[in-house]
């Protein structure tokens, strides 16, 4: 009976993870001291909203695995079926804390699958080809969202999702962008679009480096530089030869590392922009450092195989896990509501970053 109120009290749920985000390291919309929990208090009332968002992901995962189609948009098309799980209930407390703690923690295990051996092995070139794609896009998706209407944070979300690593990127970046009654649905929107923009990449740039004739370490470039996605980068590149899957799973794991210095300097940016507060600090959310710790624990060699494999996985599923929690978060009219400008501007982001790759690769390697 004393966790009565917190299974059915929509706000009261709402109310504890705002304070959750407190503990993140992000700002919380009010001053208001967070409410105690003790553990058994907390498990139950997340557990219904994490055990639904677990079983859309497994759902997910096999007709993923049986129909050869991206895990995360079946994640998101099952999430969104159960919206009205979110609207009331006893399992919002679990959905908010599956769309927040679980992303983070999938975010940050991705540090785990990087070294920087990796990094310098690549050469000058490659690293000033990714630096340059994930900035340039970003501010190409700032200017677009300015161009057709769109918000700032929209822009920048779009930018990053397309030029870094797709929907994990998205998730990330979004977890230090203000809260709005918009930002949840632009979340959706990006994920939604950069997984199918992935998708169509994976199909049809192996043909495309075929016929314009690019070897295998070009190729390999060239993929890793554009495809949004780390699992339609693999699958495109190894389509082509194991030089190429290996040299464009490296160039992207390059792109995933660009995650932790632009969510740090977005939340930087950020904190500086509170109307110049004395004293304010960047909102530096924890799991940049888990992120940043599991790259350096990795680079040094601390990490055995097994470990950097188990860690993959959990971040996969995981990141599978918070986009079904995401999902339920959204309804189809809210999406439908955005018009066709959110498609504009990432199918445009991902021709510029196709065409910058493409042209150093043609011309500086």
């Amino acid at each position: 009976m004393i966790i009565r109120d917190i299974d059915t009290d929509a706000a009261a749920a709402h109310e504890m993870f705002q304070s959750f985000e407190g503990m993140e390291g992000l700002p919380v919309s009010a001053p208001a001291a967070p409410k105690r929990l003790s553990i058994d208090a907390f498990a139950r009332s997340v557990y219904p909203g994490v055990l639904v968002a677990l079983t859309i992901a497994l759902a997910a995962d096999w007709l993923a695995s049986h129909y050869k189609a991206p895990v995360m948009l079946f994640a998101l098309l099952f999430g969104m079926t159960f919206h009205f799980l979110h609207e009331e209930g006893r399992c919002i407390a679990g959905i908010e804390f599956a769309s927040k703690a679980v992303l983070r923690t999938g975010v940050a295990l991705l540090g785990a699958r990087i070294t920087v051996e990796q990094i310098i092995a690549l050469g000058p070139v490659p690293v000033a080809m990714v630096v340059a794609g994930v900035a340039t896009t970003l501010l190409v998706g700032l200017g677009l969202a300015r161009l057709l209407g769109l918000s700032r944070e929209f822009g920048v979300l779009s930018g990053g999702s397309v030029g870094i690593c797709g929907a994990s990127a998205a998730l990330a970046i979004a977890s230090v962008l203000p809260k709005t009654k918009e930002s949840e649905r632009d979340v959706i929107l990006a994920v939604v679009v950069v997984t199918t923009l992935s998708t169509i990449a994976m199909i049809l740039y192996p043909m495309l480096v075929a016929a314009i004739g690019l070897d295998h370490q070009r190729a390999g470039l060239f993929l890793g530089g554009t495809i949004h996605d780390v699992a339609q980068v693999v699958g495109a590149g190894y389509m082509i030869s194991q030089k190429t899957g290996d040299i464009a799973t490296y160039v992207k794991l390059l792109r995933v590392a660009m995650l932790l210095p632009v969510v740090a300097i977005i939340a930087f940016v950020l904190s500086r922009g509170r109307g110049g507060q004395p004293g304010a600090k960047a909102p530096m959310p924890m799991f940049l450092f888990g992120f940043a710790a599991l790259v350096a624990l990795n680079s040094l060699g601390f990490l055995p195989k097994p470990v950097v494999d188990g860690a993959g996985e959990v971040s996969r599923w995981c990141l599978v896990v918070a986009i079904a929690a995401l999902g339920m978060k959204t309804s189809f009219k809210a999406l439908i509501a955005a018009g066709w400008r959110p498609v504009a501007v990432m199918g445009l982001e991902t021709l510029w970053i196709a065409g910058l790759v493409l042209a150093v690769v043609e011309f500086a390697t």
